[in-house]
């Protein structure tokens, strides 16, 4: 059989089977691009807060079926730069406010801000004086190459203008306690929570003092990403009265940060998890400040506005994490198809209706040109024999015509037309002769 009268007859077969086929492409295509089962986590060093933030995320996103691993680190700095390079398989990191240039902003997206980062300015307690003019001379931990802790630092002491002025080490939280236990330097900085074993051993050690920042607000008005926190009277050991007065701090804001080409379905799971892990009450913040829609140094990505907006995607709520982004997927992929095949399948009857009627009409078109021409036999340049050849055509034609049952009453109508009209020129043909 033809390929055409094929189609003609099966015209409704073959709509289905394109279509399917179409679904088919455009599903392999989709399931491709489905989000996968391991991302690679940048955190801090392992003693620190970053590192033990990212143990929960390992275990959150572990109870869906997705393995992080962490990447120990010396801090946001070294973060960054494994976020930027491609090679390092980095695709989500903690990063500290204000550690981020501008021209260090592409290719990445934040998911809010998370927890604050007091910056912790221990000393010991036989050191006199307050702010900037005790540091005069001293041996200061700054935190080691690569921290948030030292570039806050090294920021801070240049604006003071005494970079020439102190002795600048480069330690981390656990050395630097060790130190200044030992009395090996003055003052350590540093940035880490407040839930820090290091820093709670400090803050109820008779021997160290928590020294304040006096200039805090201008600090904030300063540097946008800065905000100040009060280390309540007491809270580090109430037995011992430790600190002995309130203590203003300067703190920053910890980003969860995403390479921008991170599956969007990983990123909701992301911000989920964050929500449980960083909800809670803390010494600086209250339930359900964090996490927050605030971009620091990156801008939000357009899933986490859309979280902070309106909550998960609603399949999230009803089904495991795979399962709702392959049926999230399945929607978006058969709502345009939908859209198309309906309407298709709607336009399809009437065109092969119009198609068949036309084909036939075209065969009452030209009897009735004949019909017309009968006036002219034997007065014109038409005779009898001609007409008569053509009007065989014309039911050969209808004869060998291929329709479906349902036109082919038209084609018997067509025939017995064509039998009035030889009658009629049989008729004409005898009255001229």
């Amino acid at each position: 059989m033809p390929a055409r009268d094929f189609l003609r007859h099966h015209w409704p077969t073959v709509t289905i089977a394109v279509t399917a086929a179409a679904i088919g492409c455009a599903a392999i295509v989709m399931f491709s691009n489905m989000p996968p089962h391991r991302i690679v986590m940048a955190t801090g060093p392992e003693e620190g807060t970053y590192y033990e933030v990212g143990q929960r995320y390992r275990a959150a996103l572990a109870r869906e079926n997705v393995d992080v691993q962490l990447v120990p680190t010396q801090g946001s700095i070294e973060n960054l730069a494994m976020l930027h390079d491609p090679h390092s398989g980095v695709s989500v990191a903690l990063i500290q406010g204000g550690t981020v240039g501008s021209e260090q902003k592409s290719g990445l997206e934040s998911l809010g801000t998370v927890f604050y980062e007091p910056f912790w300015w221990f000393h010991r307690r036989e050191i006199e004086g307050v702010g900037v003019p005790s540091l005069l001379g001293r041996k200061i931990s700054i935190g080691p190459e690569g921290s948030g802790t030292r570039a806050l630092a090294l920021e801070l002491i240049k604006a003071a203008g005494i970079e020439q002025r102190v002795q600048m080490l480069p330690l981390g939280p656990r050395e630097s306690a060790d130190k200044l236990f030992a009395g090996e330097i003055d003052v350590a900085f540093m940035m880490t929570s407040w839930e820090s074993p290091v820093v709670r051993q400090l803050l109820a050690d008779e021997r160290i003092a928590l020294s304040g920042f006096p200039r805090a607000d201008a600090y904030v008005a300063l540097y946008p990403f800065i905000n100040k926190v009060v280390m309540p009277r007491g809270a580090g050991n109430l037995a011992k009265d430790q600190p002995p007065n309130d203590v203003a701090l300067i703190a920053t804001k910890a980003s969860l940060v995403v390479r921008a080409d991170l599956h969007p379905a990983l990123q909701y799971l992301l911000l989920e998890a964050a929500t449980g892990i960083h909800s809670k009450r803390s010494i600086f913040n209250r339930a359900n400040e964090f996490p927050a829609a605030e971009a620091v140094d990156i801008p939000l990505s357009n899933e986490a506005l859309r979280f902070y907006k309106s909550g998960p995607p609603f399949l999230h709520d009803y089904f495991p994490f795979w399962m709702a982004a392959l049926i999230g997927k399945l929607i978006i992929l058969l709502i345009p198809i939908l859209g198309v095949l309906y309407p298709m399948m709607r336009l399809l009857p009437r065109l092969y209706d119009w198609m068949m009627r036309s084909k036939i009409l075209r065969m009452y078109g030209e009897l009735r040109l004949l019909e017309g021409e009968m006036a002219n036999v034997g007065s014109g340049g038409h005779n009898t024999g001609e007409m008569v050849a053509r009007l065989n055509r014309l039911e050969e034609q209808a004869n060998n015509a291929r329709v479906p049952v349902a036109y082919a009453s038209m084609l018997y109508s067509l025939r017995d037309h064509i039998d009035l009209v030889r009658g009629a020129l049989k008729k004409h043909a005898d009255k001229v002769h």
